[in-house]
């Protein structure tokens, strides 16, 4: 049973059977988020010594904006970041973005007649970071997900193809601008791709970056001139060093300096009588590329550099000259970026400063000779997939560059402004600044950017490792569709950064990954973790975060590699070596070479997947599944911390934000449900207000209780109450039940599981669920609508629970159909009789045409209202849409006790539906009298391989015996041997039949009798997933067709039906079903005057009539028709003719035909209206469809004619379409 009063530091008082002593704690784990959003921001730094980084960065770079013509500029003095203006619980009631107002200090300043004014400028609202690390956008919580993408750099790589043959590439990318390749191509020539444009000497653009002469680009390549023989094989191809002159003494030049020298030019040398001659000593592909390209000074090249990349535009050398600046030399247009520097600079040997973040011609030099060593296989190639070539963009730096799109628009905005202000010498800055853009940015990226995630909010865990996410999609990173096998593999460098097992099983399976335990990300954006630093054998204190660069040049050992009590590295298992890793590879090296070892085997995983006991003993892709169901698992009202624990529940809890934590050490001095109040030493009071019944966005609860006394002594940082899911300060997903692994009369086949009444009378899975229902009374064209209890055509019975505003009380019950909120939507009226001009007179607006537009209880819900939200324009003017006057919202929570359909899981991906529920007595028990709550199908463990299961119930069994609660963290976890005494007791005090084995005599609850063979039998912890079958129940018989098809709907939230598809077709014509099936294909389906007259029939309890045309048999003879083709009908009789309704469905005389169904709320009183019939038509209506029993979904058919004998319904409503029968509310789906 639980305790009332949990202790905050439960997990002090497990068992504890792990061998690693952990040497640092974990980090917070909400870090990410939080430093990254300070990073942007720097709102704790003075505004005047802040570092150009984040927000500071951008208005360095935007500004100063100078007008056209110089004479004015605009600029940047510093930026102020105000407190937020509410609280967050108004923000979260009202739709509101909790921000902070950011305020900047502007100048403007005249340079010709060096005045200067200066004004503060409001700059927007910028969305605020709750403590937590997410975000209230328009009152829901959301996530800005890290993105784990491709790092700015250059990259080495290599075609392979016929030996001889292979093409090598560098890649050069930059944080912004051009992407730059170069191509080491088998013809020795070295060429390059402007953002994939055409191929181009590489000389040519070391000429346009301003290389005078070739002389001075073969010095760069450290080009040596040599005398060489004249043999052939020596230096055909080779650059001459030196102009050769004829020899017939007219100085003529016979073959001039710096050619390559060809088969004939070695002939003719030969022919003159030389036997020597001065070349360039370098490689030949400098050399063929020097011969392919025709230019041989800058300003040339920077002309044909132009040509190439913009041909159709005229080759002038301003032009070019101003192109060729704005794409290399603007840092606006072309910068490598702080990370692309340090990149370059590590992977080619450079030392430019990091200040320097354009590109120079020693980076091109440099990738050129890498590319060189790349084909004399001096060089390796570059794995994209490798860690250290990607990087985590935080929500900071995602932030920084959408705010940067906005400055930019803003900055072009400022800039015309200047130029069409008639006297720019009056103005003001805050006259040329125009703050849209920079809000239209943040909207975007904030509401519908791919990154800002709708927060899981399902449990504490769910909410955590939401905000450690990594994700290789959204802008910038890679797609679903390009993404190959390598982008999703495990790679060797995810070791201790990226947790291998926690991913999604879908189409983004590898793409989105999780931060593993202890993972930092350093300045640069790159994944670190934690290594224990090894000095000549001898293990130290010492923590070094390395990067996956670093430590791939680097021995490192496991956390479990042998150590002494003086703290020497010991040989493995008796040998002479230990085991590392080292690149790639795992290698064996002497104790004396290991260099870092990791700090603990739990490092490895995700917090998600350290959740899991003996996680080593089961399969990867189960592993995979029990991390995935945890993050689903129901919130329970009476939860309860495994029995059988790893050791981080307690951190999960408090770094989640779900539990309260004292900020400051002192004594409880009051302490009831809501409040708490805490006394510290300084005599100073904290107030922690709790959280109740608060929905979350999955329509879990969110909820704190006190965990502590009045009295009670506090530390800092303490938990004092625990939120949803947790218990004692400690994560608490499920509960911990007796399991049996027996199969129970087919009730467990295919993984269900069978239950006890138990766990359903005493509440062990049950959970709260609020489900939230909105009205807005609008105003409409005809007047607007009312929340009112007046409603027409309503008994009062119905009104029951509603206030004199027509609003339901709070803690009223409410089912299916009944009324939350009355409002009334007025109706057209027609000229009025002066009996209704009377009583209009009397009564006034009252006794106006209204017709009921209530909010009701949809299908299948039902439940408590627990909560009422009204926000109404005179009071929350600035928060309402343009034409609402006011919102209701109404809480509905549903007490919801586990049953037949529920999906339930392990945490070691044992999942399965609860098949039945038993009575408690007719359960298998054991020799003691104790009932097993859950059996579950031994069949399940084998094949799926994760026998952490039964290893988890076993020590769950040893551990309940004893009065335990334990901890075995992964990778680590307690072995037989530990076990085995505590086995031994429980043999000789309680169970003297169990086994070794722990497999335990069972017997039927029904019969009493022994089963045949010793069951396994122990406590596991099991959870109640979110997949719930009230949430997935359906029925329907009539309901909404689509407007397309006139097929019915699919789906629970159309109210749609169950598709009959095409092998059901087939079954049904393998039983020769055919009058089932043609009612399947005509009347159940899009038969349109079928299923009307059907209904008709079945209500008047007459005969069915015969089925018509389907819709979708009209569409074919349509498109037929569409295709020039005529398409007739072949009677029995052999003759031919046009497709006609049969006879009792006959329409002739009618022109024109179209079908009608309601939209959502409507009702036939608004058939004018939601029709949009223009006033001189005239619409008849079938008397037949108005029998007094109507169906409520039936669709109506409305023939137009200008018949003068029928009705007139004129758009004014002069006729009451449906007299005789009472208004009736159209569900869902239903419209024209």
């Amino acid at each position: 049973m639980q305790a009332k009063t949990p202790s905050g530091k439960a997990f002090e008082q497990r068992k504890v059977f792990g061998k690693e002593k952990n040497l640092i704690a974990l980090p917070d784990l909400v870090e990410v988020q939080r430093n990254s959003y300070q990073w942007f921001f720097q709102s704790d730094t003075d505004p005047d010594v802040r570092n150009s980084q984040g927000l500071q960065e951008l208005f360095d770079e935007v500004f100063p904006i100078e007008s056209y013509d110089g004479s004015f500029a605009l600029e940047f003095v510093r930026y102020y970041v105000d407190p937020v203006v509410m609280s967050l619980d108004e923000a979260r009631s009202r739709d509101l973005t909790w921000s902070r107002p950011l305020r900047a200090t502007i100048r403007l300043a005249n340079r010709k007649t060096r005045e200067i004014k200066e004004e503060e400028i409001y700059l927007g609202d910028f969305p605020a970071m709750t403590e937590r690390g997410t975000f209230i956008i328009n009152g829901t919580e959301r996530v800005v997900v890290n993105q784990l993408a491709r790092s700015a750099g250059v990259y080495l790589s290599a075609e392979l193809g016929i030996p001889g043959q292979e093409s090598f590439l560098a890649k050069l990318i930059p944080d912004r601008g051009a992407w730059i390749e170069f191509d080491l191509a088998p013809g020795e020539v070295l060429s390059v791709k402007i953002d994939n444009r055409k191929k181009i000497p590489v000389t040519l653009m070391l000429r346009a970056f301003g290389i005078q002469t070739t002389d001075e680009l073969l010095s760069l390549f450290g080009a040596k001139e040599v005398e060489r023989d004249l043999v052939e094989d020596e230096v055909k191809g080779m650059l001459l060093a030196e102009a050769i002159v004829s020899g017939e003494g007219d100085g003529a030049v016979a073959i001039p300096k710096n050619k390559r020298l060809t088969k004939e030019d070695l002939e003719a040398l030969w022919e003159s009588g030389r036997t020597k001659i001065w070349v360039w000593d370098v490689d030949p592909a400098i050399s063929a590329t020097i011969e392919r390209d025709n230019t041989t000074t800058p300003d040339a090249a920077m002309l044909e550099l132009f040509r190439k990349l913009r041909p159709n535009e005229p080759a002038r050398m301003e032009n070019a000259r101003e192109y060729i600046n704005s794409i290399f030399f603007d840092p606006r247009r072309y910068n490598l970026g702080r990370v692309g520097r340090y990149k370059i600079n590590r992977r080619l040997n450079l030392d430019t400063p990091s200040t320097e973040r354009l590109l120079s011609v020693e980076d091109i030099v440099a990738i050129i000779k890498g590319l060189i060593r790349l084909r004399e296989g001096n060089e390796h190639m570059d794995d994209i997939d490798h860690l250290g070539n990607r990087r985590v963009r935080a929500v900071g730096e995602l932030l920084q560059n959408q705010v940067r799109i906005g400055l930019l628009r803003m900055e072009r905005i400022a800039r015309e402004r200047m130029t069409t202000t008639p006297d720019l010498a009056t103005a003001m800055a805050k006259d040329l600044i125009n703050v849209r853009p920079i809000s239209a940015a943040l909207r975007e990226f904030f509401g519908s950017g791919q990154l800002s995630q709708f927060m899981d909010q399902t449990n504490p865990l769910a909410e955590l490792t939401h905000r450690r996410r990594l994700s290789a999609l959204g802008p910038g990173g890679l797609s679903r569709e390009r993404a190959g096998f390598e982008a999703r593999d495990v790679h060797h460098t995810h070791y201790g950064r990226v947790c291998p097992i926690e991913t999604p099983e879908g189409p983004n399976i590898g793409l989105v990954t999780s931060l593993a335990t202890f993972a930092r990300i350093n300045e640069y954006g790159f994944l670190v973790c934690p290594r224990r630093k090894v000095v000549n054998g001898m293990l130290t204190d010492e923590i070094v975060y390395l990067s996956a660069d670093d430590e791939d040049e680097y021995y490192v050992g496991r956390a479990d590699t042998p150590i002494s009590d003086e703290g020497h590295v010991l040989p493995t298992d008796g040998g002479t070596g230990i085991y590392v890793r080292h690149h790639d590879n795992t290698i064996e090296i002497l104790p004396e070479q290991l260099q870092y070892m990791d700090i603990s085997p739990k490092q490895i995983v995700s917090i998600s997947t350290a959740l899991i006991p003996f996680l080593e003993h089961d399969d990867a892709n189960r592993a995979l599944m029990g991390s995935n169901m945890q993050r689903q698992a129901v919130p329970l009202v009476f939860p309860d911390s495994p029995i059988v624990g790893t050791g981080i529940e307690h951190r999960i809890a408090k770094d989640s934000g779900s539990c309260s934590v004292s900020r400051r050490a002192g004594t409880v001095t009051y302490v009831d449900s809501d409040r708490i109040e805490i006394t510290t030493e300084d005599n100073d009071k904290d107030i922690y207000t709790m959280p109740k019944f608060r929905r979350s966005n999955q329509g879990t609860i969110i909820h704190q209780k006190p965990i502590v006394a009045n009295g009670q002594r506090i530390e800092a940082d303490e938990v004092i109450a625990d939120g949803q899911a947790c218990y004692g300060g400690e994560l608490a997903l499920g509960r911990n039940v007796v399991v049996a692994f027996v199969c129970w009369e087919g009730y467990n086949f295919e993984d269900a599981i069978l239950l006890s009444q138990k766990l359903v009378k005493e509440d062990f899975y049950t959970s709260i669920h609020i489900e939230e229902y909105e009205v807005e009374s609008r105003d409409t064209k005809l007047g607007p609508e009312e929340i009112s209890r007046d409603i027409p055509n309503v008994g009062e019975d119905a009104l029951k629970n509603l206030d004199e505003d027509g609003i339901v009380r709070i803690g009223a019950e409410v089912k299916a159909g009944d009324i939350l909120v009355g409002k009334v939507t007025p109706k057209g009226e027609s000229d009025q009789s002066p009996e209704e001009k009377l009583l209009r007179a009397i009564f006034g607006e009252k006794a106006r045409e209204v017709r009921d537009t209530c909010l009701r209880v949809p299908h299948g819900e039902g439940g408590k209202v627990v909560e009422i939200k009204r926000l109404s324009r005179d009071k929350n003017s600035e928060d309402m849409s343009p034409g609402v006057n006011e919102v209701v919202k109404v809480y509905v929570a549903q007490f919801r006790k586990i049953t037949e359909g529920d999906k339930m899981a392990g945490r070691h991906g044992n999942k399965g539906v609860v098949s039945r529920i038993m009575a408690e007595e007719d359960m298998p028990y054991l020799s003691d009298g104790t009932p097993v709550d859950v059996v579950l199908n031994p069949l399940g463990v084998p094949s799926r391989m994760n026998l952490g299961q039964v290893l988890e119930t076993v020590m769950g069994f040893v551990a309940m015996q004893n009065g335990w609660k334990v901890v075995t963290p992964v990778f680590e976890s307690a072995t037989a041997e530990d076990l085995m005494p505590y086995v031994k007791k429980i043999q000789e005090t309680k169970y003297p039949e169990m086994r070794d084995d722990c497999k335990i005599t069972l017997y039927d609850g029904r019969t009493g009798e022994p089963m045949a063979n010793k069951v396994a039998v122990g406590v596991m912890y099991m959870l109640k997933l979110i997949h719930l079958v009230d949430d997935k129940i359906h029925a329907r018989s009539i309901g909404p067709y689509s407007l397309i098809t006139q097929q019915p709907l699919g789906g629970k939230t159309q109210f749609g039906g169950q598709r009959f598809g095409e092998m059901e077709v087939w079954a049904l014509e393998g039983y020769g079903a055919a009058h089932m099936l043609q009612e399947m294909l005509t009347v159940k389906s899009d038969d349109i005057r079928g299923r009307l007259k059907t209904y008709e029939r079945i209500v008047k309890g007459e005969n069915l009539a015969k089925p018509g045309v389907p819709e979708s048999f009209r569409v074919l003879i349509k498109e037929l028709q569409g295709l020039g083709l005529d398409v007739e009908i072949k009677y029995s009789d052999g003759s031919f003719g046009e497709l006609v309704l049969s006879e009792e469905d006959d329409d002739s005389g009618r022109e024109s035909r179209r079908h009608v169904s309601f939209k959502p709320d409507s009702t036939v009183d608004s058939l004018e209206e939601d029709f949009g019939l223009s006033r001189p038509s005239k619409v008849t209506i079938d008397n037949d469809l108005f029998h007094e029993h109507a169906a409520e979904y039936s669709p109506l058919e409305l023939h137009e004619t200008d018949a003068d004998k029928e009705a007139e319904v004129l758009r004014d409503g002069d006729t009451d379409l449906f007299s005789d029968v009472a208004p009736k509310k159209v569900d869902q789906g239903d419209d024209i």
